[in-house]
């Protein structure tokens, strides 16, 4: 494909060149490479922020409001449920409109919605601010790729994306540290208030420095059809993985919904043949390279997401600890990250996406398979070392799959390429959390029982079993109430250690499922349209 002129929308009007697109400083701030992602990169460390933060918050939350365990658990639900459902059409919105106007209203949005969290005195509220800062995360993170995309030449784009990269995975794994911080000295409040000054300083980052670049063939029309079949497909996806480990993965509304998406999918790959301007192209997963950053971004989060959900839960409930100690524990993750993608972009950049994707994904799975060594008296140094190493996988992944779906995407649908990279990579979050809490949850009813009998305890009625699963498989240790010394320690050693048989069940299977990605990124290659960005002048 050939590369689109780009229309500064926003310049002074009076002939004046804007700052060139060659990642070097130029007379003025707007539009400048460099400042262009610092501006981003503030926005989409409160969305990257607000996926783990609040977790941390959930207990305090639930004791202010008396919100049940159900309500606490669709303060998450609710956010991720509105951002993976409206991350690709959102996008489509940055293509239409301009990705400026489009992160500055995500912006505004988001801060907004977080200062109303904290000023509501219902977990209804709460619960309906969450959606409403979900749907405008999706608005403001395919908009901060779309202006990096445009603003950055080729050369430079992969360093970019590993800076963003590197925001996004700092924030979530600093998320359960910042928010323990919060709640522990300030108040549950705190921890989405947080978000109203980031915000503002986005705005007026954002107004100062950000162009609007818009390709020449731009879309001029919406597919609101196609808009609404996506969405219900998504939402019907989404449901599913979020209720399979209430209702049960054999249970018939589990698979109502899953069919459904399925159908919904498949209508809305009918109807984009036949509208004028479609959501999304079809043509576009034509690229062979695209489709695998795609599916390697499904995978990887399943991977990660799916792991380090039950790594939280061994750091607090097995090991003790603190949320703000199990934050500090998993440094080595965050901090391998941080250095890891930059390095990823600098390496990507003269070598391509294949070999460092496949080499991330091998320790990625590498990483997890040494997560399912852990056992309940790990030391630190152990445990450390893998996580190091899961950071180290992660980093040339995150860079390199966005790249690669970005870059390989024309310059007029990077909003778009923007939405699919996001809700590939919260489908497969939801995916892998879902997947492996089954894979959990089966090991666990399996092993429970005979653990329990082999340490000579009484017998568990059904409905104690039940019960004392469901603590079981997030680590928690199901003693009663005046249970004698000796009876309470058998116990809490049967929990843990039918836990960790759990975990390391699912962690093997997340290194299954992160080999298997090392083939597919093997499919990969440079973006055909990366140069169609800054590369070329301003009207």
């Amino acid at each position: 494909m050939t590369s689109q002129t780009t229309i500064d929308k926003t310049g002074p009007g009076d002939g004046t060149p804007a700052a060139p697109s060659d990642g070097t400083p130029g007379k003025g701030l707007r539009g400048h490479p460099w400042y262009t992602l610092i501006t981003v990169a503030v926005g989409v460390m409160m969305v990257a922020l607000d996926g783990t933060i609040v977790a941390i918050a959930n207990p305090a939350i639930g004791d202010d409001l008396g919100a049940s365990l159900s309500e606490l658990q669709w303060i998450t639900n609710a956010y991720f449920l509105a951002l993976a459902v409206c991350l690709i059409t959102a996008g489509k919105l940055g293509d239409r409109f301009g990705h400026r106007q489009t992160f500055l209203i995500g912006v505004v949005g988001f801060a907004a919605a977080s200062g109303a969290i904290g000023l509501s005195d219902s977990i209804a509220l709460v619960i309906v601010f969450r959606v409403f800062q979900g749907l405008f995360g999706a608005l403001l993170m395919p908009a901060a790729l779309g202006l990096l995309r445009a603003t950055f030449p080729a050369e430079k784009l992969n360093m970019a994306i590993g800076i963003w990269g590197m925001v996004i995975g700092a924030s979530t794994a600093g998320g359960p540290i910042l928010g323990g911080v919060l709640v522990e000295h300030v108040n549950w409040q705190s921890v989405f208030f947080i978000n109203v000054p980031v915000g503002v300083l986005a705005v007026a980052l954002g107004a100062w420095i950000l162009l609007d670049h818009r390709a020449e063939n731009a879309p001029r029309s919406f597919d609101l059809l196609g808009i609404a079949l996506l969405s219900a497909a998504m939402f019907c996806l989404v449901w599913a993985l979020i209720k399979a480990p209430e209702w049960g993965w054999g249970d018939v509304q589990t698979w109502s919904f899953i069919i459904g998406s399925f159908a919904g999918f498949g209508a809305f790959a009918f109807w984009e043949t036949k509208v004028r301007e479609p959501l999304i192209p079809l043509a576009l997963f034509r690229s062979v390279p695209l489709s695998a950053g795609v599916v390697l971004m499904v995978l990887m989060a399943i991977a990660f997401m799916g792991g380090l959900f039950f790594v939280t839960f061994y750091l607090q409930n097995v090991h003790g600890m603190s949320p703000i100690d199990a934050g500090l524990h998993l440094l080595p993750l965050t901090g391998m990250m941080i250095v890891g993608s930059p390095l990823a972009g600098v390496m990507i950049t003269k070598v391509g996406p294949r070999i460092p994707l496949a080499g991330g994904m091998a320790f990625t799975a590498l990483a997890m398979y040494g997560m399912s060594t852990l056992e309940t008296d790990t030391g630190s140094a152990v445990m450390s070392l893998w996580f190091a190493l899961l950071g180290l996988g992660l980093a040339p992944v995150m860079v390199g799959a966005t790249e690669v779906i970005v870059g390989n995407a024309p310059l007029e649908l990077s909003g778009v390429a923007g939405g699919l990279q996001q809700a590939a990579m919260q489908i497969g979050g939801s995916l892998g959390t879902a997947v492996l809490g089954a894979v959990m949850a089966s090991k666990v009813d399996s092993d429970l029982e005979g653990n329990w009998a082999k340490a000579g305890l009484p017998p568990l009625t059904p409905e104690q079993a039940g019960q004392a699963s469901e603590a079981v498989q997030v680590g928690v240790a199901p003693v009663a109430e005046g249970t004698p010394p000796e009876i309470a320690t058998k116990i809490t050693d049967v929990a843990h250690d039918t836990f960790i048989s759990g975990m390391s069940m699912a962690s093997l299977v997340a290194a299954g499922v992160a080999a298997v990605a090392v083939l597919v990124a093997f499919l990969t290659k440079r973006g055909e349209n990366a140069e169609a960005g800054a590369g070329v002048g301003h009207i």
